[in-house]
């Protein structure tokens, strides 16, 4: 569940960041001093909102390390027999799934697992070790082959590209209110600038329509999820172990990982359904045994 939580944190800030700095250059005063100019709003927008999807997700990769205060396995020199087997088997996962090496990695906390970073051939994989104390090794070997799915069907590419959209939108409507909030404040005076009433209302529509937003992309989010189970159970060869590892999920102790997370995590969390980045446990457990 961390991977779409991440992104989505991630990309709340940056958007804010952004827009504070187009209003500390100027570029907002600029748009709005003859009226607003739509088509060049859009075309920033456009610009910021897919800058500030990109640049959460190239950040990813790196925010997973630190906040989940990552130990980082070293291929050539596994600490012990478990790390080892972590290692050969993601390694047999990505070559069945043709990407490049993952790096792999374990965090202290309830039982999750999670895949991020940029690219194909330069992805991140952990586990937690209530993951790895809860599941017996075909279970867990089901969860890394959901994770590296994820990793080969480019979701967080996908993910990205769909949260570009959605900001380019959000970006664009928090301008366009706030123009209107300003006018109406300033309806007396034909001479007026744009100032505080306007940039505060952007930033606080930017905040709700990005949080609103992100029900769009939560929905993609759980249509992945349903494809990375089938591709864990196409890895495996079956799908039972996958069939396996969601119900011992569903009887274990599973804490939601932390809000920038959550969306590259196996399970969800105890969102409403609506931001929920992953399906019901039940139905994902019942397409894979529609599968066979």
């Amino acid at each position: 569940m961390k991977r779409v939580a991440l992104l989505l944190l991630t990309n709340i800030a940056v958007m804010v960041v952004l827009s504070i700095i187009c209003s500390m250059l100027g570029i907002d005063r600029y748009l709005t001093t003859q009226g607003l100019n739509l088509g060049s709003l859009l075309m920033m927008a456009a610009v910021f909102g897919f800058g500030g999807a990109l640049i959460s997700l190239f950040l990813s990769k790196l925010m997973a390390k630190h906040t989940m205060g990552l130990h980082m396995i070293d291929p050539r020199a596994p600490r012990n027999e478990t790390e080892a087997w972590l290692q050969q088997t993601v390694e047999r996962l990505a070559r069945d799934a043709n990407i490049g090496l993952p790096e792999v990695g374990i965090y202290d906390g309830a039982p999750n697992a999670f895949a991020t970073g940029a690219r194909r051939d330069a992805a991140l994989v952990a586990v937690s070790t209530g993951l790895l104390a809860g599941m017996n090794r075909s279970e867990v070997e089901a969860v890394l082959g959901h994770e590296i799915a994820h990793v080969a069907n480019g979701d967080m590419v996908t993910l990205t590209l769909i949260q570009g959209v959605v900001n380019t939108f959000v970006f664009f409507l928090a301008r366009v209110i706030g123009f209107a909030v300003d006018n109406m404040l300033n309806k007396n005076d034909r001479n007026h600038t744009p100032g505080a009433g306007y940039t505060i209302t952007v930033i606080v529509m930017q905040i709700v329509l990005g949080f609103l937003a992100s029900a769009v992309v939560a929905w993609f989010s759980r249509q992945r999820e349903y494809r990375a189970d089938a591709g864990s159970a196409t890895y495996l060869g079956k799908t039972q172990p996958m069939i396996d590892a969601l119900r011992r999920l569903g009887g274990l102790n599973t804490q939601p990982l932390p809000e920038s997370m959550q969306a590259a995590g196996i399970t969800g969390g105890k969102l409403s359904t609506l931001f929920a980045s992953h399906p019901p446990i039940e139905a994902r457990i019942a397409a894979l045994e529609k599968l066979g």
